[in-house]
């Protein structure tokens, strides 16, 4: 059943989500020149729906994700107004079964613009995420 919403203002957008299974985001390649990864879920959502909430609309489709312990890296996709190509932001994480800090963060309150991906790094539990891409040499 669609979430009561408080403002009948608020549309809901098709979100294009793309999730990786290895813990890491997909690289930003992957995107270039109208192709997208294969792993595709298109979700109708709100501009204020929360981490938690898309965490649960993500184990709906993928039931292994639904294990206690799965960590869920969320990041937005977004073309560069600056140079071509895509450029990936991270925006937090939620974990299944767990409470988190980001769990009620909104796509809207990272500045997500209707276009942009959504990318969804999920990792399995027992297996630590890789450090974030920050953290990596190149």
């Amino acid at each position: 059943p669609p979430h009561p919403r408080l403002s009948p203002q608020t549309c809901p957008l098709l979100l294009r989500v793309f999730t990786t299974n290895n813990g890491r985001h997909h690289r930003m390649d992957e995107f270039s020149r109208g192709n997208v990864p294969s792993s595709e879920l298109q979700i109708y959502t709100w501009m204020d729906a929360t981490l938690k909430e898309l965490t649960s609309l993500v184990k709906e489709v993928y039931p292994e994700a639904r294990k206690k312990g799965t960590h869920f890296n969320f990041a937005i996709v977004f073309t560069d107004l600056k140079r071509p190509g895509y450029r990936v932001k991270e925006i937090g994480s939620t974990m299944s079964g767990r409470k988190g800090t980001d769990d009620s963060m909104t796509l809207q309150s990272q500045k997500f613009q209707i276009g942009d991906y959504l990318d969804i790094a999920i990792t399995p539990p027992n297996r630590a995420p890789p450090p974030s891409s920050r953290m990596r040499p190149y």
